[in-house]
Parts: structure tokens; C-alpha cells; sequence
């Protein structure tokens, strides 16, 4: 009867361990069952695209000890007027204003500045002759020779008549070197022997005169025909 009981309670005691053992290996299977497992792949999100331009740059660091840069400043330099010519008083400016196109015409032919040319009365007398053809003993617009044009350019500026040839005005005048020569004085040529040409002199080296080749046009004393048969200079005192 004893060996009964004691073999009841040893298998209870066998079967409560393995029930108790089955169940805390249960239990345990619960638990880490019931306690998810974290996923550590990394998952990347599809469908975002990253623009350069969209990229915002981080702001620079500030120096507060750092000394601030000047802002630039324009500086605009104003364009320095053009002087005006020394020689251009208001008296000469008028001049100009009120001269004439025989004056700027003369003035051209002669390179000389408009205001230098003041006897109007001669300029009108010479550019009522201009262009007349040469005539050997000619006097009149059909055709005028050398002598005959200075004498009636200084009878029509001057109010005197000089002697009728060139030789004859030579002879009447007052000699004077070139460089004194001065508007209304004579010079005398040399083309065909002696005494032969007669021009009227007016300034700037330049002299008007009825030539063979073009009639009564101007001429240059540096021009090294007339530079060459050049005689010199004569003033006929009224």
C-alpha cells in the first residue's frame, strides 16, 4: 500500500515538472513573441528628386570683430569743356556774325581767319573782277592785263590811279623788303626780262593778279614760280 502511494506521488511529482516546464517554456514563447523584433533595414523613399538650385546655402558665419567692408561708391567725373580759342574776343565773334561770304570766301583762299579780312570794299572790287581772262592791253571784263588790274583795284579801293605798265608802277613806287609788305602795296616779277608782271599784294604771302594761264585769280609768294621771278615790293603813296 505504501509502495502505491509513493509511486502516485513520485509520477505527480514527475508530471507537475513537466507540465510546469512546458508551460514556462510557453509563457516564454509568448512573451518574445509578443514583443516585435526591430527592423533595421533602411528604407529609402522613392519619387523625391533633389535640384541643385533648390539646395539653400548655409549663411556665413559673421565675424563680430571683423572691420566692415566700405560699400563702393560711383564717382562721376564730369567732362572738362573745351577752351575756348584765345583769339576769338566778342568784338571778333560780332565780326564773324556779320561778315559777308565775299569775306569768308577770300578768307578760305587765303587761309587767314574771317575777321582778317576788313577792307571789304577791295574783296567786293577784286571778286567783281575774279575770274576775268587775260588780255595783253586788255582794261576791261572782256579781258584785263597785269598792270591795268592793280591799277584799277587801287583806284576802286583807294581812290587813286597808279601809271598805266608794270614797269612805269615800279618806277613810281616806294621800294619795300618782303616782309614789310603790307594789303594794297605792289610786287613786281621778273617773267619776261626785267620789270614784266605786276600783282597786288593782299596778306599771308598771298597777292591777287591777272595771269595768262587762269586770268585774275590769287596766288601764293611761296609758290616757287613767283618765289623764283620775284623782284620785290613797291608802295604807292597817295
Amino acid at each position: 500500500m505504501k509502495n502505491l502511494f509513493f509511486v502516485a506521488v513520485a509520477a505527480g511529482i514527475f508530471s507537475g515538472t513537466s507540465i510546469s516546464a512546458e508551460a514556462q517554456t510557453s509563457v516564454n514563447s509568448i512573451k518574445l513573441g509578443s514583443v516585435p523584433l526591430q527592423n533595421k533595414t533602411v528604407k529609402f523613399i522613392e519619387g523625391i528628386e533633389v535640384k541643385r538650385d533648390a539646395v539653400t546655402k548655409p549663411e556665413p558665419e559673421v565675424d563680430m570683430w571683423a572691420v566692415p567692408a566700405k560699400k563702393a561708391t560711383t564717382v562721376t567725373i564730369a567732362k572738362p569743356e573745351a577752351p575756348k580759342p584765345t583769339h576769338i574776343t566778342n568784338a571778333s565773334a560780332a565780326t564773324i556774325e556779320t561778315s559777308t561770304a565775299v569775306q569768308f570766301k577770300y578768307a578760305q583762299l587765303m587761309n587767314v581767319e574771317v575777321e582778317a579780312i576788313t577792307d571789304t570794299k577791295l574783296y567786293e572790287a577784286i571778286e567783281e573782277w575774279w575770274g576775268t581772262r587775260y588780255r595783253y592791253g586788255g582794261t576791261t571784263k572782256k579781258g584785263i592785263d597785269c598792270s591795268a588790274l592793280t591799277g584799277t583795284l587801287l583806284t576802286q579801293a583807294y581812290g587813286f590811279t597808279p601809271e598805266r605798265t608794270a614797269r612805269a608802277q615800279y618806277a613810281q613806287c616806294q621800294k619795300i623788303n618782303r616782309e614789310d609788305l603790307q594789303e594794297g602795296d605792289l610786287i613786281f616779277f621778273n617773267t619776261r626780262g626785267g620789270v614784266s608782271h605786276v600783282g597786288f599784294y593782299l596778306t599771308n604771302n598771298y597777292f591777287v593778279h591777272s595771269s595768262t594761264s587762269s586770268g585774275v585769280t590769287i596766288s601764293s609768294l611761296n609758290d616757287d614760280y613767283y618765289s623764283r621771278k620775284y623782284i620785290g615790293g613797291g608802295r604807292i603813296n597817295n
